[in-house]
């Protein structure tokens, strides 16, 4: 069973500032297989030593700001973050998409690996963003500059991307710092994708970490055989030190149904917008290539508890 069903129905939205070479649809959600239907992930050699090099340079919760070599994830997905903060190219004839942008400093490393990859930023036409806080899309106003691409945000992160401030609603309000702010294109909703070329990726809203996070899934194919990777948002429950995710009922509601959506999801390949939240050098060096169709299920059922310890730890304290 592919990731994305090869036929759904579409639902066509109006988006003038996006390339023609894109368009955005809605999605069905997308359900892991079953045992029985599971696939034999065969180990990914071709893609190992570009990979073991990103991981012997850096370390686990490195530096943001740390250069690290580029590489292959798979298919045509890569990585081309620093090595602290992710940042994933995926790549199309008919133009690119950039998941994230890191820092202002950051974004430097990006447009370097992915010109050491052999690509063009300015056939970037896309950026997507995880959670709107300054590690993560600090860079986007450089990276935007260079490549002319349009950002593409959800509704809730739209604020901060334009303003570059974090909002009030957010629970780390106050502790992150200001960015340079960015023309948001169009907004993006929940279950709606992105497509170039052939491949569809899917956005999920995924609360918590920040308000407007988005998490997005996606299929990649090579030699034959075609895998489904998730870009998982951080969704961990952190907050400057009076916000109380106990007294924000709906906030907390919406916090679980993401965490429930991405373990549904089939995971063959786990990323995340800090490398070491998902183990990413771990796996590597532990001859797994990044695969591991149990990691999203792992993932959130971590992040699920802690959620849980903290809104008791919090009723605790009242």
């Amino acid at each position: 069973m592919p990731m994305v069903p090869a036929m759904f129905d579409e639902i066509k939205i109006s988006i003038t500032a996006v390339s023609c070479l894109m368009a955005i649809s809605c999605a069905p959600i997308l359900e892991k297989q079953t045992q029985d239907d599971q696939r034999s992930v065969t180990k990914l050699q071709g893609n190992r030593a570009d990979q073991i090099s990103w991981a012997s340079h850096c370390k686990k919760w490195d530096e943001w700001d740390k250069a690290g070599p580029a590489y292959k994830i798979y298919g045509n997905s890569y990585y081309v973050g620093t090595c602290g903060i992710s940042a994933i190219l995926i790549t199309g004839d008919n133009g690119h998409i950039l998941i994230d942008g890191a820092t202002e400093t950051g974004a430097d490393i990006i447009l370097s690996n992915i010109r050491t990859l052999g690509f063009n930023p300015k056939d970037i036409k896309t950026i997507l963003h995880s959670h709107e806080h300054h590690d993560h899309v600090g860079g986007f106003a450089k990276l935007q500059a260079a490549t002319g691409a349009n950002i593409i945000a959800s509704k809730a992160a739209r604020y901060t991307l334009e303003t570059g401030k974090i909002s009030t609603k957010d629970p780390q309000f106050g502790t992150h710092d200001d960015m340079q702010p960015v023309n948001v294109s169009s907004i993006i909703a929940h279950e709606h994708v992105i497509t170039t070329d052939a491949r569809k990726i899917i956005a999920i809203e995924t609360p918590g970490h920040s308000p407007g996070a988005l998490s997005w899934a996606w299929q990649e194919c090579e030699n034959g055989q075609c895998l489904s990777l998730v870009y998982a948002d951080s969704l961990s429950p952190i907050s400057n030190d009076t916000y109380k995710f106990s007294d924000h009922p709906n906030y907390v509601k919406n916090y679980h149904k993401g965490l429930a959506y991405l373990s549904q999801l089939q995971c063959d390949i786990l990323l995340t917008p800090h490398p070491s939240a998902s183990h990413m050098i771990d796996r590597i060096k532990q001859d797994k290539n990044l695969l591991n169709n149990s990691d999203c299920t792992q993932y959130t059922e971590a992040l699920s508890t802690r959620l849980n310890k903290r809104i008791q730890e919090e009723k605790n304290r009242k």
